[in-house]
C-alpha cells in the first residue's frame, strides 16, 4: 500500500504564498498612499502593472477588479517625447465622456461623433491611434517624477482609455498611455472618481 503523505498546510502552498504576498504589497502601498497623500481617500485605488500588462481596483484594501491592459510600447518612463508610460503616483484630474456610445471615437478629448470598429485579432491594426469610448486624464503627484518640467504626465496628456485595438492587449501597445477595452473602460469609469489615486510600477 502506498504510504499516505499528509497535505502540507495552506499557508504553506505556492499559490496561498503570492495571495498573502499580493496582500502585503497592496497593504504597503495604500499606508504608503496614507502617509505621503493624507488629503486623498485611499478607499478606491488603482494599481497599474506595467510589467505585467494588468490593473487592479483596489477598494479598501482589497483587489475588486482586475482589468488586462496595454501601456506604451516603448516601456514605462516619464520625459516628455518619449512614447513611454510614466511611473508613481498620479490621480485621475478629469473623467471624459460620460454617456458616449462605446467604441465612439475622441480627438482632442472632443466627442467626434464617429465610432471605431473594435479590432480583435492580435495580428489586426487600426489605421489611426485612436482614444474611445472614456477618457481618465491623469495628473501626476510627484514633483520630478512625473509632475513638473518635462515629465508632467498631465502636460503629455497621459489617459486611461478605451482602445480600438482589443485585440493587442496584454503587450506593450501604446504611445504613452493605459489602454483598455471598450467596455472594461465604461465599467472602470462608473466605479472611479475625480481625484482617485493610480499607482503605476514596473511590478
Amino acid at each position: 500500500m502506498a504510504e499516505d503523505f499528509p497535505m502540507p498546510p495552506l499557508n504553506s502552498l505556492p499559490q496561498a504564498a503570492a495571495v498573502e504576498q499580493g496582500k502585503a504589497s497592496v497593504d504597503f502601498i495604500v499606508q504608503d498612499l496614507q502617509r505621503r497623500f493624507p488629503s486623498y481617500s485611499t478607499e478606491r485605488v488603482l494599481l497599474i502593472d506595467g510589467i505585467k500588462q494588468k490593473m487592479e481596483l483596489i477598494e479598501n484594501g482589497q483587489v475588486s477588479h482586475t482589468w488586462v491592459i496595454s501601456v506604451a510600447q516603448k516601456g514605462l518612463g516619464s520625459l516628455k517625447g518619449s512614447e513611454q508610460t510614466p511611473t508613481g503616483v498620479h490621480r485621475i484630474a478629469q473623467k471624459i465622456g460620460a454617456g458616449a456610445e462605446l467604441g465612439t471615437i475622441f480627438k482632442a478629448r472632443q466627442n467626434t461623433g464617429r465610432i471605431a470598429e473594435i479590432l480583435t485579432g492580435a495580428d489586426e491594426r487600426s489605421t489611426g491611434d485612436n482614444v474611445t469610448t472614456r477618457i481618465l486624464w491623469l495628473a501626476g503627484m510627484e514633483p520630478n517624477v512625473n509632475k513638473g518640467g518635462n515629465v508632467d504626465s498631465y502636460e503629455r496628456y497621459i489617459y486611461i482609455h478605451g482602445t480600438d485595438e482589443e485585440g493587442r492587449l496584454g503587450q506593450g501597445a501604446s504611445h504613452g498611455c493605459i489602454r483598455m477595452k471598450n467596455q472594461d473602460v465604461i465599467d472602470l469609469f462608473d466605479l472611479v472618481s475625480e481625484d482617485t489615486l493610480v499607482v503605476i510600477t514596473p511590478n
